[in-house]
């Protein structure tokens, strides 16, 4: 009776934890949508990933030649908690937002399409565990 009780005890918690980082990644989507502003439209991605410590998520995008784009990267509902770094297919650096005082935006334009690797982490300073996104858009 006790393994039973503390089973669906840990099944439930799961599912709590489940939605509450659901929810928690909901409330950075929507700071990080203020951050395309009206001037570019989404790609219509959600770059996500829940982060603990020191993790790296990894995000594989194309951008097209001739193109402007603008990448928002986010983690809770205040600016300078993520830190991206663009790199071109070989990992070599293209961007790192880390440069910058952590921006939560950049601005890129490419002279032509190339496949690109993203990659977020949380700023060690500001928060052991969070939602990282990542939102991109091209100009209008």
């Amino acid at each position: 009776m006790k393994t039973t009780i503390a089973a669906l005890s840990i099944f439930f918690g799961g599912i709590l934890m489940c939605f509450n980082a659901s929810g928690q990644c909901d409330s950075t989507a929507q700071n990080c949508k203020l951050h395309l502003s009206t001037q570019f439209i989404s790609d219509g991605q959600q770059y996500r990933a829940l982060l603990t410590g020191d993790e790296i998520a990894e995000f594989e995008a194309t951008f097209f030649g001739g193109s402007k784009y603008r990448i928002c990267g986010c983690s809770g509902l205040s600016d300078g908690n993520l830190i991206f770094r663009v790199f071109d297919a070989e990992r070599n650096l293209i961007f790192s937002n880390n440069d910058h005082k952590n921006a939560p935006f950049w601005n890129f334009e490419f002279t032509s399409t190339m496949d690109c690797i993203i990659e977020a982490q949380l700023e060690p300073l500001a928060k052991s565990s969070g939602c990282a996104m990542l939102l991109i858009g091209f100009e209008r």
